[in-house]
């Protein structure tokens, strides 16, 4: 297929271009380097700067390309950035995304993997969480992506949009060539590893007192390159199904904020020092999937079980990129 990756310089997008190019699938990747780097999309990969909000340059790229399938990543994605600039969050990941969406009905694209997240389902009732489980965002981040999949289910309805909701859990890891670099860092490993390589003093810790075994949130981390192989695996279950559902993408196993420091002290060999702070609004205490509606429709399980392989992939690439695509 002659497939749209958006945000495909980001971390997750460069990765999922990867793998659908190792596939033989054609890839048109856009992206407008807000958050993402240009040094890290695949040089076999057609690369256009713009905006998916902007009708008339993306009507453009629909027009040039003869496109068949989008993976759509562009977003903004930091939680606790959501809280105090939610129109953010809402005209990028959902007015932006209709625009998107319109100009693939306007060009006869009717299929799509949306990058969804667990943020959807707020304080969850049960643990792992199922796909059935109430939706209840604490977050504006987490709603815009909830708002951006019941748009989707309209247009399925209405035009025949066929589409895949990819819900991740916590993405983590490293490729062999592709990592994680944001400005700023709001995820745990790499600033954890930060510190691990002298350039912070200390790994902040928010909040010490939520109802876990130690205090910290628990979360399911999950391999960048398996969440990447998952977009393969939609894409082709769109060409033989009209599927049009969500599917989570995580471990089914959770690790507390204290559990990931400890492994990568374990991982690196040097003592990482802790500063905590109080809570983040926001943040749920546990959330940890159940992949099982994957495994059974989708053929997807994930390859990287271990946290300790995950954080290893991702100290190997931060040691040969202590600057991130910058150097």
């Amino acid at each position: 297929m002659n497939i749209l990756v958006t945000g495909a310089a980001g971390y997750i997008g460069s990765i999922v271009v990867q793998e659908l190019i190792k596939e033989r699938h054609s890839v048109v990747a856009l992206d407008n380097l807000k958050h993402g780097h240009r040094e890290a999309v695949s040089p076999e990969a057609p690369f256009i700067q713009a905006e998916i909000g902007g009708a008339e340059r993306l009507g453009q790229v629909f027009k040039d390309n003869k496109l068949e399938a989008v993976a759509h990543l562009a977003a903004e994605v930091q939680v606790e950035e959501s809280m105090s600039a939610p129109e953010k969050y809402f005209r990028t990941n959902l007015i932006c995304g209709m625009n998107l969406l319109d100009t693939m009905l306007r060009y006869n694209v009717n299929k799509l993997v949306f990058s969804s997240t667990a943020a959807v389902y707020g304080n969850p009732d049960s643990i792992p969480i199922e796909e059935s489980h109430p939706t209840m965002p604490i977050n504006p981040y987490g709603e815009s992506k909830l708002m951006f999949e019941k748009v989707l289910d309209w247009y399925g309805y209405a035009y025949g949009l066929k589409f895949i909701s990819l819900r991740y859990f916590n993405a983590a890891g490293a490729s062999d060539r592709l990592g994680e670099d944001h400005d700023p860092e709001t995820h745990l490993i790499p600033n954890v590893l930060k510190v691990a390589l002298g350039q912070c003093q200390h790994v902040v810790v928010f909040g010490t007192d939520h109802p876990t075994s130690d205090g910290t949130c628990i979360r399911d981390y999950i391999h960048v390159s398996d969440i990447a192989r998952a977009h393969i695996l939609a894409l082709k279950h769109l060409e033989r199904s009209q599927a049009n559902k969500a599917y989570n993408l995580g471990n089914g196993r959770g690790y507390s904020v204290f559990e990931v420091i400890e492994t990568a002290r374990k991982v690196t060999g040097i003592s990482i020092p802790v500063v905590n702070r109080p809570r983040r609004p926001g943040d749920p205490p546990v959330l940890v999937a159940s992949s099982e509606l994957a495994k059974s429709e989708l053929g997807w399980e994930p390859e990287y079980r271990e946290l300790e392989t995950i954080i290893d992939s991702a100290w190997r690439w931060q040691k040969e990129h202590t600057h991130g695509y910058r150097e």
